[in-house]
């Protein structure tokens, strides 16, 4: 069994900063790539960034410049620092990994979600 536990959310105000913490547990033999996820109320999830293996990383549009993401391979945890937050950032942010089994079968796994409300 694979675990992936978000940590880190909370309501902050404009201009404020957030550290968002994802964490991969479980039996597996390697992690391709971690990633942050986003879903604004009424709106469809959306990629916020994303870092490979290789520490390539890639981010929205909407981010670039605010965010930033990071790993600590020897822990599977991956991070999410938000500066300059804006009410627009407001949002349940999800972790996503992607990874290869005991059986070397890829396969991606989230976790259960962390609110970011950035309001005054």
């Amino acid at each position: 069994q694979v675990q992936v536990v978000e940590s880190g959310g909370g309501l902050v105000q404009p201009g404020g900063s957030l550290r968002l913490s994802c964490a991969a547990s479980g039996s597996f033999f390697s992690i391709e790539a971690m990633a942050w996820y986003r879903q604004p109320p009424g709106k469809q999830r959306e990629l916020v960034a994303a870092i490979r293996g290789g520490g390539s990383t890639n981010y929205a549009d909407s981010v670039k410049g605010r965010f930033t993401i990071s790993r600590a391979n020897a822990k599977n945890t991956v991070y999410l620092q938000m500066n300059s937050l804006k009410p627009e950032d407001t949002a349940v942010y999800y972790c996503n990994v992607e990874l290869l089994t005991m059986t070397y079968t890829g396969s991606a796994y989230w976790g259960q979600g962390t609110q970011v409300t950035v309001s005054s």
